[in-house]
């Protein structure tokens, strides 16, 4: 997302830092952290909402013909779903859904809202575009579903229709979660300080503890994915101080213990974060960390869990092509990587899809067909140093030495500790670049 001039609505310049215009005015830096756009403050919210999913159970047995208590029903599955990584919910939360619709189908914006989010959690943006489109149709100051608008439209790599939700949504409703969706949006570009900006004004907002974690959280995601490792840590044991259950910060500590070299801390942290909720990431960045320390066996064993993990997403409706796609690329089969890949590039356009699809075809021994990718993906000034890692990788196989130097360097210079596995490889791969000028 290039920059571009965000304007505020009045209301909203009124109560402050509250629109990207207010941010505009501050000083731009670099590499983003990848704050993913979703609902802040749910970490220690699993059993709460496994006593709201009750609570209107209960209530729908004596009032089944309620449609509002319906989509509340399905929205509390999707939620329940995300916080622990059980898809078997998704089939459970649009069957609330669609009765809700059945019930009540003139106006109902708020299953309408909930459908938006069911998608997106399956990783159906189209879908979710729709979804939500209709219900700000519905409610145009209904601001929740400008946040599942801009969820599906930044997947969809439509950049301004993106920020403009994102905007509506400040507008509307300045709040941790438009904040942290606003953060998001901000580092895409490379305004990292206005995204910790962003973050910081959520923090502010944040009524309760698990937001506040939340928003301490994703400022470390910030500061790590910027190499500021010590500062990126403390971030992540203050959400933990917050909220000791939050298995985003402590899967969040793990990655910086590990960059900071305490390595047997780090295993023990990705092991207890993934103990409590199995995020495929975290099983992920745990068989890396094993594979880097040369645990091949246990690397094993923790890309086997993620394999079984897909297949169980898959089964429940999730269309997961872009993480299968990174995960076969790196660890398993390049041509199915492209093939996969190749499909989610037919649903959506973002960057990240670019970058992988990129990725796959290097490994496949495809780099002509991947160096324009490997540029479109770093079309927005996003200054990931995977992004930079993996262009410089793809120049450096076509020949194209100075271009290599320049990517592996920003690279590193982004975060000299990006990842247990290619962050080495970018640093010997500089050092024979370099010797060869």
């Amino acid at each position: 997302m290039r920059r571009l001039a965000l304007i505020a609505t009045a209301a909203a310049l009124c109560a402050g830092l509250t629109g990207f215009a207010a941010l505009e005015h501050t000083t731009s830096s670099a590499a983003p952290a990848g704050v993913p756009a979703s609902v802040p403050g749910t970490a220690h919210r699993a059993l709460s909402i496994d006593a709201v999913v009750s609570k209107l159970q209960e209530s729908l047995r004596r009032q089944p013909a309620d449609g509002a208590a319906w989509a509340q029903l399905g929205s509390a599955y999707v939620e329940q779903a995300r916080l622990t990584v059980d898809p078997t919910l998704y089939p459970k939360a649009e069957a609330a859904l669609r009765r809700s619709l059945t019930l009540q189908p003139v106006g109902n914006t708020a299953a309408q809202t909930g459908m938006a989010g069911l998608a997106n959690a399956r990783h159906q943006f189209t879908r979710a575009r729709t979804w939500a489109d209709q219900a700000v149709a519905g409610n145009p100051y209904g601001w929740a579903a400008y946040g599942a608008l801009a969820d599906a439209l930044t997947q969809l790599g439509e950049d301004t229709g993106a920020q403009a939700a994102v905007q509506r949504m400040l507008d509307l409703h300045p709040s941790t979660a438009s904040f942290t969706r606003a953060s998001y949006t901000l580092e895409l570009q490379g305004r990292t300080d206005e995204a910790a900006q962003a973050l910081q004004r959520g923090l502010e907002d944040a009524s309760n503890p698990a937001d506040q974690a939340f928003c301490q959280h994703y400022l470390g995601e910030l500061a790590f994915n910027t190499g500021s490792l010590a500062p990126a840590l403390a971030h992540y044991r203050k959400a933990l101080a917050l909220d000791p259950t939050y298995s985003a910060a402590l899967a969040g500590a793990a990655r910086a213990e590990a960059a900071l070299g305490r390595t047997a801390q780090a295993v023990t942290d990705y092991r207890t974060a993934i103990a409590r909720v199995p995020q495929p990431q975290y099983v992920l960045e745990l068989g890396e960390l094993l594979e880097s320390l040369g645990r091949t066996v246990e690397a094993r064993a923790q890309y086997t869990v993620l394999e079984a993990e897909q297949k169980l997403f898959a089964a429940n409706g999730v269309v997961d092509d872009l993480n299968l796609g990174q995960y076969q690329a790196d660890h398993g089969s390049p041509q199915l990587a492209v093939t996969l890949l190749t499909a989610e590039r037919g649903r959506r356009h973002s960057v990240l899809v670019a970058d992988a699809l990129s990725w796959a075809l290097h490994r496949a021994g495809r780099d002509q067909e991947a160096l324009p990718l490997a540029r479109e993906a770093n079309r927005l000034g996003w200054r990931d140093a995977t992004l930079r890692y993996h262009r410089g990788v793809i120049e450096q196989a076509l020949g194209d030495d100075q271009a290599a130097r320049t990517h592996l360097t920003d690279a590193l210079s982004a975060n000299p500790a990006f990842s247990p596995l290619r962050a080495p490889d970018a640093r010997a791969r500089l050092a024979r670049l370099q010797g060869h000028r």
